[in-house]
């Protein structure tokens, strides 16, 4: 009878063997809501490979390992060489090498390319959050660079590749590249006007020699960044290759990585330029311009992203929840843990139902959906980026203890999601720059109005929550100070029309109730219970 002790009951199955993509009823509507039907069979057939690859056993032992065995910087060869090298694990490439297979840096040259990678980066997300920053940083600087047409001519063509090149050479001599970028300095921060870094003009038009330092540059194995220096007409936009064409390295001087919270497979760091070569990325003194684009990408990124991990989050408890028995039956079905379970779940589809019609905007290009996106892009970023810690966490205790036991992944998810709402401007970044489209673009206001009002008169909860919205919008001055409690209404607003919209009726009134209707409490699990709260809680969950 030796080991009987030992016997393991009631426990659920791992959540692996399944396809992340294909059981997320939120993702795949909204990619058939958006992309153009003539191509939705390649895409499912393209996401649900890539959700097979993300949901195996594998695949997900890869995401483990890459972030238990973290990168680690060496910056002499053994012989007192300056080399300045990061080593990854095997487990790293092997991610960043799919994904980039996957098409993650292929949105602008592909039709409906957004919304398609926007699926995509959402299911790899729920894998490993680290290989997200390198692949974002690339399909971002494409916008940037074709403000230069000869130099998005010469690098567009390697960012766009779906070959995953790790090897530090020559740019020309790649078919693949990636792209990392560098414009917070240690006495800025946000304030990337304040920027010390030099650029001083060199004899062949248009390069620069590069003095000065990063505080934060993510992924510095990569092949090129785009910084921000003080050229002598003011801040531009430069771009830095780190292996000049004749095979020599440029000057990149990685002081240290950063020893971070989460996201730890992805390396950060600090790098100093002294002397660094650099080409001119745009005007002189329009460095800001330049690179906005490049931080719009980068923010919607910010939200897919942890639209990705709150699913992941949601997902597990899920499961978990489904298999675990208590008190004579299982968890899911008890009708205090179904609250909760069920309002997580509203918050995961509400966030990725948002993230896609963001995506969709971007598909389409016009002027009024790029004046839609000057809000809403810094209000989803803002609002969705700050509800993913309290999901995780909350996604945790659905699992009590097993949840906070490192083997669940439920902490790694934890650690992960503060990070979207901290990169790329915080939460104070985000709602000014709300303001200053509010105050400065009309247009945007008015695309915006146009797109809520698309729900006009659907749901009287959303109706009452507009009206409140507006009475706010008609008063701007002196808001500064109440900025954020106006961009979290931007996106409970936008959020509630297109749920109202798109959704199953039952999530639209769920979350009409629990987020405008004020008929909730401030934590998770008390939404009303006259609600459909078992078809919620059946709609998230995922087929294993």
């Amino acid at each position: 009878m030796a080991g009987t002790t030992h016997t393991v009951t009631n426990q659920p199955p791992p959540l692996v063997g399944y396809d992340v993509f294909t059981t997320d009823r939120a993702l795949t509507t909204a990619v058939e809501r958006h992309l153009d039907p003539t191509l939705l069979d390649d895409v499912r057939g393209e996401l649900a490979a890539l959700g097979r690859a993300a949901g195996s056993a594998q695949v997900q032992e890869w995401g483990v390992q890459a972030n238990e065995n973290p990168p680690r910087l060496r910056t002499h060869d053994p012989h007192g060489h300056r080399i300045d090298e990061v080593d990854f694990h095997p487990s790293w490439h092997r991610l960043l090498g799919k994904g980039v297979a996957a098409g993650l840096t292929t949105a602008w040259i592909r039709p409906g390319g957004h919304v398609r990678r926007a699926a995509a980066f959402q299911v790899w997300t729920q894998v490993d959050a680290g290989n997200l920053c390198p692949l974002s940083m690339t399909h971002a600087a494409v916008p940037a660079l074709r403000t230069d047409p000869d130099l998005a001519a010469e690098w567009e063509p390697r960012l766009t590749s779906v070959v995953y090149d790790r090897e530090l050479r020559p740019a020309h001599l790649k078919a693949g590249a990636l792209f990392g970028m560098g414009m917070t300095e240690k006495q800025g921060g946000s304030d990337v006007r304040a920027n010390a870094t030099s650029a001083r003009p060199l004899a062949e038009a248009g390069t620069y020699e590069l003095t000065g330092h990063k505080w934060f540059c993510s992924a510095p194995m990569s092949d090129g960044f785009l910084v921000l220096a003080q050229a002598p007409e003011g801040l531009t936009c430069f771009l830095v290759p780190r292996v000049l064409e004749d095979g020599t390295c440029n000057v990149f001087l990685i002081q240290r990585l950063k020893d971070k919270l989460g996201n730890r497979s992805n390396a950060s760091s600090e790098v100093e330029f002294d002397g660094t070569w650099a080409r001119r990325v745009g005007e002189e003194g329009r460095g800001v311009r330049t690179i906005i684009e490049m931080v719009a990408a980068t923010r919607l990124d910010c939200v897919l992203g942890s639209a990705g991990l709150m699913r992941q989050a949601v997902a597990q408890a899920i499961h978990h929840c489904t298999y675990r028995e208590v008190f004579g039956g299982t968890l899911v079905d008890k009708p205090l843990m179904r609250n909760v379970l069920a309002d997580l779940a509203l918050e995961s589809e509400a966030a990725t139902t948002l993230a896609l019609r963001l995506a969709a905007a971007y598909d389409d290009g016009g002027e009024q959906e790029r004046a839609f996106l000057r809000i809403a892009v810094p209000a989803a970023k803002y609002w969705v980026t700050k509800r993913c810690t309290p999901v995780t966490v909350e996604a945790a205790e659905c699992l009590g203890g097993n949840g906070y036991v490192e083997e669940s992944g439920l902490p790694r998810l934890v650690r992960e999601s503060p990070l979207n709402s901290i990169w790329e401007g915080a939460g104070n970044v985000q709602a000014l720059d709300v303001l200053r489209a509010l105050q400065r673009e009309p247009q945007a206001l008015n695309a915006y109005l146009l797109e809520i009002g698309e729900a006009r008169g659907a749901d009287h909860r959303l109706d009452a929550a507009t009206k409140d919205l507006l009475t706010e919008l008609a008063d701007l001055e002196g808001i500064e100070g109440r900025a954020r409690r106006l961009t979290e209404k931007l996106a409970l607003v936008l959020q509630g029309s297109l749920l109202v919209r798109y959704a199953p009726p039952e999530i639209a009134d769920a979350f009409c109730a629990g987020r405008l209707g004020g008929d909730a409490g401030t934590a998770f699990g008390t939404l009303p219970t006259n609600l459909n709260l078992a078809s919620v809680v059946e709609r998230a969950r995922p087929a294993n």
